[in-house]
């Protein structure tokens, strides 16, 4: 039998060797979506794993996505045939909505392809209370009819009432029950649209879970528009200055305004 063969031989009975003795993280699932309960004040996560090879496996690294989630393992290094989980704590603060956090994982398995794992953790968190919309207008001149704003409250926040209050005189608001279960329906109105006016109206719900928070609606009669050449020709008539009572008021944010 020559040399070389006997090489070969050797080479084939080295990478059939390698290729067995191999370690395998198998994870039970990568993605985990949660529904936290309105007091919650975390969203955790279970990502189960298991080394499916036939040699120890060791975690380099554990990194979380944001300062908000934190993750750990139970262990350093997963024996073959031996199973865990990474938990992965998210802490929801004030936050509301859909909160996407990943926790990127990386072994020292030797097959790039397997040696990095991005767990997502999907969190949709209900707020105390949902509104729409966010602004309410009138133009000047416009009659002072009454417009609405809907405020949805959390189903397990047990809401009773709403405190609605006005940073100015010159808005009044109105509560009253919903056309549905656990909805208000607010009644705006200007006192007149004389000049041009702009208010926060605070909104406070009753909720016994409720710790201290309030939402806010803009509320504004809007000047006249500018015509097309009040950029370049001086104004003959009197100038009309915008009555801004709330200064520190926050602009509105964007949304559909009510008209």
């Amino acid at each position: 039998m020559s040399t070389n063969f006997l090489r070969l031989i050797g080479v084939v009975a080295l990478a059939a060797l390698v290729q067995s003795a191999r370690a395998e993280l198998k994870w039970e699932q990568t993605s985990v979506d949660l529904r936290p309960a309105f007091n919650d004040k975390q969203a955790v996560a279970h990502f189960k794993y298991e080394n499916v090879g036939n040699t120890p496996i060791h975690f380099k690294s554990v990194h979380a996505s944001c300062g908000c989630t934190t993750a750990q393992t139970q262990n350093e290094q997963v024996g073959p045939g031996q199973k865990g989980e990474i938990t992965a704590i998210f802490n929801i603060g004030g936050r509301t909505g859909t909160q996407v956090k990943t926790v990127t994982v990386q072994t020292d398995d030797p097959d790039p392809a397997r040696s990095t794992t991005v767990l997502t953790l999907k969190a949709m968190i209900t707020p105390l209370l949902e509104i729409h919309p966010a602004l309410v207008y009138w133009q000047m001149g416009e009659e002072p009819k009454p417009k609405f704003v809907t405020a949805k409250a959390n189903k397990d926040a047990a809401i009773k009432k709403l405190d609605v209050t006005s940073s100015t005189p010159d808005f009044t608001a109105k509560v009253d029950p919903g056309s549905a279960p656990n909805e208000f329906r607010i009644s705006v109105q200007p006192r007149d649209t004389n000049k041009a006016v702009y208010a926060t109206l605070t909104i406070k719900p009753d909720s016994p879970a409720n710790a201290g928070n309030m939402f806010a609606v803009a509320a504004r009669v809007m000047p006249p528009a500018p015509t097309s050449g009040a950029a370049t020709a001086p104004s003959t008539g009197t100038t009309l200055s915008t009555v801004r009572h709330d200064p520190a008021a926050p602009a509105p944010t964007a949304g559909s305004p009510s008209q």
